[in-house]
């Protein structure tokens, strides 16, 4: 597992994100941590699209508190960083291209991503083997 034993502050991954949109220059950007829902965000708008990563933060219920949940959090901060960079970096080396490496993560008019209306369309195809495009009416569902 990537950064398992980091010892970086969340609070400085954080601004290592921030920092890296700015320099990719993004028109907005934040990062977001709801610990009831147990989720931190990365969202920004760049190439005029917005985008958004959610992530599953680690459950204090399962992990106790102190610092293996401590460990737990920096380490899928610094997983996030990872992907982001990577996803940025392979756009800039021309390896792939901005929509190819952040289509999942584009946030639609109705706030869903891209991934939260296609991949259930793409399991019912798998299940059903019948093939479907995606059609204005369904994306608006």
């Amino acid at each position: 597992m990537y950064a398992k034993d980091t010892r970086v502050p969340v609070v400085q991954t954080r601004s290592e994100i921030e920092q890296l949109l700015e320099r990719a220059k993004a028109k907005q950007y934040g990062t977001a941590v709801d610990h009831d829902l147990l989720k931190a965000r990365v969202q920004f708008r760049l190439n005029d699209r917005i985008i958004r990563f959610i992530v599953a933060l680690p459950d204090p219920k399962k992990l106790g508190g102190g610092e293996r949940l401590a460990k737990a959090e920096r380490q899928k901060w610094r997983a996030l960083l990872l992907v982001l960079k990577a996803k940025l970096e392979s756009v800039e080396s021309g390896i792939a291209t901005f929509e190819e490496e952040f289509l999942a993560h584009v946030v639609m008019p109705n706030d869903q991503t891209v991934a939260d209306i296609v991949l259930p369309q793409i399991a019912d195809m798998y299940k059903t083997g019948k093939m479907k495009m995606l059609g204005p009416a369904e994306a608006a569902k």
